[in-house]
């Protein structure tokens, strides 16, 4: 069970460096003076979820279910 206790580990580490630079890659979520002439209706506004910043929003989401899943995990002992 040592073996497995040091994978989660090491996969924690590995989450904790993805997700740190997957954050960093993110574009601010404040539009700004933008919002009030309208123009966050635009076309990669409402196509979001197929661009990149979709894409890392979504890569985000997974890394930080994953990464309280394992610690978790490692926190209740169920791993020794």
């Amino acid at each position: 069970m040592d073996i497995l206790r040091n994978i989660i580990i090491i996969a924690l580490i590995i989450a904790c460096a993805a997700l740190t630079i997957i954050i960093l890659l993110q574009e601010g979520k404040s539009q700004g003076l933008g919002a009030l002439s309208g123009s966050s209706d635009s076309y990669w506004g409402k196509n979001k979820g197929r661009s990149m910043e979709g894409h890392l929003v979504k890569l985000t989401t997974g890394l930080v279910i994953f990464f309280m899943a394992a610690a978790a995990v490692l926190s209740m002992g169920f791993i020794q």
